[in-house]
């Protein structure tokens, strides 16, 4: 009579199958291994996703901060304030040749310039040409006024038809944008900074500045410059 035996064999689906062999019989039967509650490596549970939202929200912000902090080009990319507090964006003078000047009503260089500036004005004004008047306090307090009273002087006394805007700082940590602008294109004349009133800026029809002159030169002198760049010849 044959001896009973019992052999244990693994199976690839992880279960121990228990044969016993007879002289009368075979017979299989399945039982659970111990690989069956075997722990998994990981806890799919403790896995967070990535906030994909959260990360391309802040990837746009941060690409709208590099947009926004782009250099400007020319005075075409700056907008600035009139003498009543509204924005005036300086595209408006595309094609136009552009003088710049930061003016003052009480200063001994002030019935010289705005005069010869509004005869230059009524001049080459149908040729397009444009003077652009910021007035501005930071030297010896020579622009004390409003800009109403400010508008008032250099318009009747001076028959100024150009634009006077908002008074601005042209020099130190608040001075105007534009002015920064100014000082870092052409500013080699001024060093550090504007030294007193009616620096003039000349400006191409591109928006780029091209010429800048001492607030002792007379505007008449530029007429050479601005003949040039107008294409005027008479």
């Amino acid at each position: 009579m044959l001896r009973s035996s019992f052999r244990l064999l693994y199976i690839r689906t992880n279960h121990l199958v228990r044969v016993s062999s007879s002289s009368s019989s075979l017979s299989l039967s399945l039982f659970p291994s111990k690989f069956d509650s075997a722990k998994p490596l990981f806890n799919s549970h403790r896995i967070r996703p990535l906030p994909l939202s959260t990360t391309g929200a802040k990837l746009s912000r941060s690409g709208h901060s590099m947009a926004a902090t782009s250099e400007p080009k020319s005075v075409y990319d700056f907008t600035v304030k009139d003498a009543k507090g509204n924005d005036v964006d300086l595209s408006t003078y595309k094609g136009k040749v552009l003088l710049i000047v930061n003016v003052a009503s009480q200063c001994g260089l002030t019935n010289s310039n705005y005069t010869e500036l509004a005869q230059l004005y009524q001049k080459y004004k149908d040729h397009g040409f444009e003077i652009l008047a910021f007035p501005c306090n930071q030297f010896g307090n020579q622009e004390p006024g409003s800009n109403e009273e400010i508008v008032r002087f250099a318009c009747t006394r001076f028959k100024a038809e150009y634009p006077i805007f908002d008074k601005v700082d042209v020099n130190g940590d608040k001075a105007a944008p534009i002015y920064k602008f100014l000082k870092s294109s052409k500013g080699g004349l001024f060093g550090d900074g504007i030294k007193w009133n009616f620096a003039k800026f000349l400006v191409d029809k591109d928006g780029k500045v091209v010429d800048c002159y001492a607030p002792t030169t007379s505007p008449f002198s530029i007429e050479k410059d601005l003949k040039k760049m107008l294409g005027v010849t008479a």
